[in-house]
């Protein structure tokens, strides 16, 4: 028969006691122990954890924002003198269209302004008709329609846009209608069927200046402005 000497004995009665220390300071399985984190799951799960402490948070009341207050038409002050006619108009398209921003405004229409320009000389009816009304689609379908009828092409290189500003606005029933002057530079020839050149220059960069008008229904949730009116200015 063998015995434990006193050293095996000892470290036997060591463990004996560390085991139990460690089960009191961890505890016991519950069922009701909180999961570990799961990055997965706890997006799902966030929400539902959100609206439980929602209970316990009192909401403060917002600022509301009155029509008047000057920090509502900042963004409209910037861009045209308070007191004026293009003020009181853009002012008036922003009571319409909360989300109506000049400077964002003008962005867009820069851009829709180079896709216009390029897709009439592309003959591109499909991108004019998303952004022109009715009307003015009409008269472009004409022109491009006219032009290759006699086999004619335009050859055309986008430079850029110079200025554009906002010129008039105003509300037309539930019709926003903003007015902008764009200065653009562009490289443009017409040639005909032998290839021949019969108008403008293709090496030449000529100044373009345009009067465009937008418009837009603020009753639609259509956000998209469309050209509604064009005139070259002289």
């Amino acid at each position: 028969m063998e015995f434990f000497d006193f050293g095996t004995l000892f470290f036997l009665i060591a463990a004996v006691v560390i085991f139990f220390q460690l089960r009191n300071v961890l505890g016991r399985r519950t069922g009701n122990e909180r999961p570990p984190y799961d990055p997965y799951t706890a997006s799902r799960t966030g929400d539902k954890d959100a609206a439980a402490k929602s209970e316990n948070v009192v909401s403060l009341p917002r600022k509301r924002v009155s029509a008047d207050n000057d920090e509502v038409y900042a963004a409209i002050d910037a861009v045209a003198q308070p007191d004026t006619e293009l003020n009181k108009g853009l002012r008036a398209i922003r009571d319409a269209d909360p989300s109506f921003d000049p400077k964002g405004f003008v962005d867009g229409a820069k851009m829709a302004y180079e896709m216009i320009v390029m897709a009439y000389a592309d003959g591109d009816r499909k991108t004019l008709k998303n952004l022109l009304s009715r009307e003015v689609y009409d008269g472009f379908v004409a022109a491009i329609s006219e032009r290759e009828a006699r086999s004619e092409k335009i050859q055309s290189s986008f430079v850029g846009i110079d200025k554009a500003d906002i010129t008039s606005a105003e509300m037309k029933g539930g019709e926003a209608h903003v007015t902008l002057r764009i200065v653009s530079e562009l490289i443009s020839a017409t040639r005909d069927k032998a290839g021949e050149v019969i108008d403008g220059d293709p090496e030449t960069v000529a100044e373009v200046k345009d009067v465009w008008t937008f418009a837009r229904d603020t009753r639609s949730r259509d956000p998209n402005w469309k050209l509604v009116a064009t005139e070259e200015e002289e």
